[in-house]
């Protein structure tokens, strides 16, 4: 099975109103701005969207309006990662449905085996008619530990490749040079992702400053180093502002500062205090970033 998938995709945020409704007009203001600065593609209702605490009728409706935003090319992928493997299935063919590109899920989570989450992947690849990406995050399930394991995932069939979301990128390169297609699941180190071999870069800090992470892109499709180096520490610094905070509604809120009401973390993620705002802002501004230069995408 061959696949198109390549370049930037936002880890979209979901937007929700305060019952929990999915904020439809939001959602297509940030794909809007997201499409508006050249990104390739978004990867909808994963860790960052909150997939996993959200009901599936709301992701469903939340891939059917990235898809109905989509521009021609775009690479639509939606995350249908769930508790059981009947969900997941169940998401990912109303995906196929849909017209999503691709289908992409976390591993289940819980105290499961290696044989297991191989077992669970196997089954969604078989299940649904879509090319698959699958996952590698460490922290998240310990139980993909070896180079072997992740290289065992991506030869099952109507696995395409994966979203590696950790920091050796030694590693990365190992999978990479056996002709596996590879995302960059670690937003401070996109740059040095794409020179080990990362195809693209999936991640939440595109949210803000998708700009800067398609310059990152175009950057190093063209050898330029030292420019993709530049805007990656441009990304650094904000994302260590945030880390700070709770990242998640940190990011939340900065859309919002910016134009888009993104809402609440869904419970039980707990959100900001008032006064965690106020200081995150102000560090915000002290360091160059506003509401004016998230709206903008980031820098050129």
């Amino acid at each position: 099975m061959t696949t198109i998938l390549h370049g930037i995709l936002p880890a979209l945020i979901t937007p929700f109103h305060d019952d929990g409704a999915l904020n439809i007009s939001s959602m297509e203001s940030l794909l809007q701005r997201i499409y508006g600065v050249g990104s390739h593609g978004v990867y909808v209702c994963g860790q960052t969207g909150e997939g996993l605490l959200t009901p599936a009728r709301v992701r469903e409706l939340a891939c059917e309006v990235a898809l109905r935003n989509a521009p021609a090319g775009a690479q639509t992928v939606i995350h249908v990662g769930s508790r059981t493997t009947a969900e997941a299935i169940s998401l990912g063919r109303h995906a196929a449905r849909a017209g999503a590109t691709a289908i992409s899920s976390l591993p289940p989570a819980g105290s499961f085996s290696f044989d297991e989450i191989h077992g669970y992947y196997k089954d969604l690849a078989a299940a649904v008619d879509l090319p698959l990406l699958v996952y590698f995050f460490p922290e998240l399930s310990p139980a993909i530990r070896t180079l072997e394991q992740i290289l065992t995932l991506c030869e099952i069939p109507g696995v395409v490749g994966l979203k590696f979301t950790d920091f050796d990128l030694y590693r990365l390169g190992e999978i990479r040079r056996e002709g596996h297609l590879l995302f960059n699941g670690r937003d401070e180190v996109l740059a040095a992702g794409l020179y080990m071999g990362a195809t693209g870069g999936i991640g939440t800090f595109y949210n803000l400053i998708p700009r800067t992470f398609v310059g990152i892109h175009a950057a190093a499709l063209r050898g330029d180093w030292v420019r993709a180096r530049q805007l990656q520490d441009t990304v650094n610094r904000l994302i260590r502002i945030t880390l700070a905070y709770p990242p998640l509604p940190a990011v939340k809120r900065m859309l919002t500062w910016s134009g888009i009401g993104a809402g609440e973390c869904l419970k039980p993620r707990a959100g900001m205090s008032d006064e965690q705002w106020r200081q995150l802002r102000t560090e915000l501004l002290e360091a160059g970033f506003s509401a004016e230069g998230f709206a903008r995408g980031g820098e050129e």
